[in-house]
């Protein structure tokens, strides 16, 4: 059984940061990509962000490349998402999710589909105000 828990959402004001953190617990957690999506009220689950098994390449989407970064540490079993410059439109309840699947040759195309991830956290609610 994987859980993955985020933590860390909450209220800031236009242009402050964030830290996400999402622990896994289960076994194996080197043996998993992980991403982060987030999901406004009425909206598509959108990619987010995306690290690979090893940490050896990351991948963004659009809306917040140079803004975000993720990063993971093995040690720990936890995968984190530094958010900076946050924008009203960042608002959203963000989830992280485990893929086992990935491998050297995946891309930006695989990350970025929510039904290549089979485990998903409960989310944590980012509000950004204006």
């Amino acid at each position: 059984q994987v859980r993955l828990q985020e933590s860390g959402g909450g209220l800031v004001q236009a242009g402050g940061s964030l830290k996400l953190s999402c622990e896994f617990s289960g076994r194996a957690f080197s043996a998993y990509a992980l991403g982060w999506f987030s999901q406004a009220p009425g909206k598509e689950r959108e990619f987010v962000a995306a690290i690979s098994k090893n940490g050896g390449s990351t991948f963004y989407g659009d809306s917040v490349k140079g803004r975000f970064t993720i990063s993971r540490d093995n040690a720990k079993n936890t995968v984190y998402l530094q958010m900076h410059s946050l924008k009203p439109e960042d608002t959203a309840r963000y989830h992280c999710a485990a893929d086992p699947h990935a491998g050297y040759y995946s891309g930006p195309s695989h990350y970025s589909r929510r039904d290549e991830y089979d485990y998903w956290g409960q989310g944590t609610q980012v509000t950004v105000s204006a």
